[in-house]
């Protein structure tokens, strides 16, 4: 899943794409380099962001998407959005699947409608909201409360008649860099309870501040902690730079081919 954002101030990429010639060419380079998905945002959920309202989403978004489904009326679009409105529109112009940090919460609206399309739903778990996130880490058991968390979603999405869930544990959406790295341990019983696991640890802080580096100089690390969850069950995984995202699954791949 290749990441576009059209955000001034996403925390790698803001400010990079927020044209529409820019994200074409942007599109157009993942899809060539392996991208089976493409993942699109017009609200920057990173630590301490502010939110935006409906028609400043609404006008950041729907200009590309169109132009992106018009260029590429093939690809599989992900719209990365917390607003069941917002989701709706997206779904009609074209876009397949809805990629939620908040998993349900922000907008109530937004599982009802999931559920009456059976929507592929990528539900994610977050403490707080982007604003106050990285301030609220405190977990009774962080293990246990993470998958009561998904239990307790998916049975709410089952009882109203859905069955395209994904599920993203949601790195660096309040957790400390320990936890991050707890979660990649926990990805095994993820996949127990939820075949369809996302991984978006992308150029993250968990990476970066552990090696010593710039959010720049991550590409690295990102790519052997994709490796890493990749071989512990992740299906989908969402970047910046899918070339090298899929040359490491295709050689994990051959691995397995030939074990």
């Amino acid at each position: 899943m290749g990441i576009l954002n059209i955000t001034p101030d996403s925390f790698f990429d803001g400010g990079k794409f927020n044209s529409k010639k820019k994200a074409i060419e942007h599109v157009g380079k993942m899809i060539e380099n392996g991208a089976d998905i493409i993942d699109i945002g017009a609200v920057s959920s990173r630590p301490f962001s502010k939110n935006i309202s409906f028609q400043e989403e609404k006008n950041r978004l729907f200009p590309c998407l169109k132009e992106i489904i018009k260029n590429f009326p093939d690809v599989i679009l992900s719209v990365d959005t917390f607003r069941s409105e917002i989701a709706k529109i997206a779904i009609d112009s074209g876009a397949t699947i809805i990629n939620d940090i908040y998993g349900g919460s922000y907008d109530k609206n937004m599982l009802n409608y999931i559920a009456e399309n059976n929507i592929p739903y990528i539900l994610m778990h977050m403490k707080g909201k982007p604003s106050n996130m990285q301030k609220n880490i405190f977990y009774k058991n962080f293990e246990e409360d993470i998958l009561n968390f998904f239990k307790r979603k998916k049975e709410e999405l089952v009882s109203l008649g859905h069955n395209n869930l994904i599920i993203d544990p949601g790195f660096g959406f309040g957790k400390t860099i320990n936890q991050n790295f707890k979660l990649i341990n926990l990805i095994p019983k993820l996949k127990i309870l939820n075949e369809n696991l996302l991984i978006g640890i992308s150029r993250k802080s968990m990476i970066y501040k552990s090696i010593e580096c710039e959010a720049s100089n991550s590409l690295n690390g990102t790519t052997v902690l994709n490796t890493i969850c990749i071989l512990k069950g992740a299906r989908f995984i969402r970047v910046h730079d899918v070339k090298e995202c899929y040359e490491a699954r295709k050689l994990i791949n051959l691995v397995k081919k030939n074990s």
